[in-house]
């Protein structure tokens, strides 16, 4: 029991039996000896499924095992809303977990294929004590994870290419549509303005980024030169926008079967659909006049 643990302060545990736990710590390289702590284990206690506090990052393999069959994590609870994006999100966690905003940030630039869309929209149960690294790390597997088993469940595999393309469809659907009801709609006018090969010119592409919650105006339209700006670039963005709810994903896989090509905020809540430019300036006028 001499050769000594090296650990984070805090680890996580996934549920299963002794034997299971001990694989998963060992081709994370804990410091264990899986035919030994096996054993251990059995006398000092089953380990705890979910996060552990180690508390001290160097010590014996007996003292680790003890900590992971007693010493709970304190958790506290910080939840993603659909349609926020990953920077606002990093920044609200750096300020509830006290970490570092630009290390959560490169992290996650590091670690993250994509630059958002990644982290699954819910409340999680986030141990004291996290690290940056170690934080980023659970998010992105959690939603990868979380993702490859939605893709099996309607398509029977896994695409990552195909499914993100899903994503940044359904993150424009999130910023755009006034609720669920309208989800598969907005997602029928998306389909239809790129089969005819017309800008998306969506305002919600915009709300990228550190812009998430910044009004879209017509100078922000003609400054932004990047890739999001839908009003001067074909196509769908390069990466999703936000984070995404389960249902704007099945609108983003099933729209719904229009023809409409325009839809307008109307002052009552939800939008007024178009499927000609004359009809949709239409609506316009129609709608400042009742306001």
């Amino acid at each position: 029991m001499s050769r000594p643990v090296i650990s984070t302060s805090v680890v996580y545990v996934p549920q299963g039996s002794i034997a299971q736990i001990i694989t998963y710590l060992d081709k994370k390289n804990f410091n264990i000896e899986p035919k030994v702590d096996k054993y251990m284990l059995r006398l000092i206690g089953n380990p705890q499924s979910g996060w552990v506090d180690i508390g001290e990052t160097k010590l014996t393999r007996g003292d680790f095992l003890y900590k992971l069959s007693h010493s709970k994590a304190a958790l506290k609870n910080i939840t993603l809303v659909p349609g926020e994006t990953v920077e606002v999100f990093l920044y609200e966690a750096s300020k509830e977990f006290s970490l570092s905003y630009e290390k959560l940030l490169y992290y996650f630039k590091s670690m993250s294929t994509y630059k958002d869309g990644v982290f699954v929209p819910e409340t999680y149960h986030i141990p004291m004590g996290i690290r940056e690294k170690h934080l980023i790390h659970y998010l992105l597997n959690y939603g990868i994870d979380h993702y490859k088993k939605m893709s099996m469940k309607i398509f029977g595999e896994y695409d990552e290419k195909k499914w993100f393309r899903y994503l940044i469809i359904a993150s424009i659907i999130q910023k755009e549509a006034f609720d669920e009801k309208e989800m598969s709609t907005v997602s029928s006018v998306i389909y239809n303005r790129l089969k005819k090969n017309i800008p998306l010119q969506m305002d919600g592409t915009l709300n990228y980024g550190m812009y998430s919650h910044v009004r879209v105006t017509p100078q922000r339209i003609k400054e932004d030169k990047s890739k999001y700006n839908t009003y001067k670039h074909r196509g769908l963005p390069p990466y999703p926008v936000c984070s995404v709810k389960n249902e704007a994903i099945f609108a983003a896989i099933f729209p719904k079967n229009t023809e409409y090509l325009y839809f307008v905020k109307s002052p009552q809540g939800g939008h007024v659909f178009s499927k000609t430019y004359s009809e949709h300036i239409n609506n316009i006028n129609k709608l400042k006049t009742h306001k």
